[in-house]
C-alpha cells in the first residue's frame, strides 16, 4: 500500500437533499468526505459513498428512519489532525483548544474559515442552497502532518 504525504479530505454541508453534478469531480481524489450536517436525503450520503468514504453528523433538518445511526458529533484523528465536527457551531458544548486542531460545522450556508486559539473553524458553506452573498461551495482540506491548508471551491 502507497503512503500518501497529504492526505485530501472533502468537507460538504447543508446539502438539503440534492447534490450538485460537480460533486464527483471535486471529491475524485479525496481520502475521505465529511458532511456537516442537514443531508435531507439518504440518496445524497449513498452518491457520496460511491466516491470516497463518507462521515456525516445529523443536522437539525435530518430525521427519519435513515437517521438512526447519524450521530450529532463525531471526533476523528487523521493524518496527525484532530477534527470536532458538528452541524450548529451554537450547540458547541466543549473548548477544543488543546483537544482539537480543527471544528468544522454547518448550518448558516455561509462558507468561513478561522482560527481562534490555535484552533480552525470551518465552515464550507452549502453546497446546494447557499444563504444571500454567498455562492454554492465545498471544502477541501490538505492534511499534511499536523498542518492543514484549505481549498474553498465556489459551485
Amino acid at each position: 500500500m502507497m503512503h500518501k504525504n497529504i492526505l485530501e479530505i472533502g468537507v460538504i454541508s447543508d446539502t438539503h437533499g440534492s447534490l450538485p453534478d460537480s460533486i464527483p469531480e471535486i471529491f475524485k481524489k479525496t481520502d475521505l468526505i465529511l458532511h456537516a450536517g442537514d443531508i435531507d436525503d439518504e440518496n445524497v450520503l449513498i452518491k457520496l459513498r460511491e466516491i470516497s468514504p463518507v462521515l456525516p453528523v445529523k443536522g437539525n433538518m435530518d430525521s427519519g428512519k435513515w437517521t438512526n445511526n447519524l450521530n450529532e458529533t463525531e471526533t476523528l484523528e487523521i493524518g496527525g489532525v484532530s477534527i470536532y465536527m458538528l452541524h450548529n457551531i451554537e450547540d458547541l458544548d466543549l473548548a477544543p483548544e488543546g483537544i482539537f486542531d480543527a471544528v468544522i460545522f454547518g448550518h448558516t450556508h455561509s462558507p468561513m474559515a478561522e482560527k481562534k486559539n490555535n484552533v480552525l473553524f470551518l465552515n464550507p458553506g452549502s453546497a446546494s442552497y447557499p444563504r444571500a452573498k454567498t455562492n454554492a461551495s465545498v471544502a477541501l482540506l490538505y492534511i499534511n502532518g499536523n498542518g492543514i491548508k484549505i481549498n474553498f471551491i465556489k459551485l
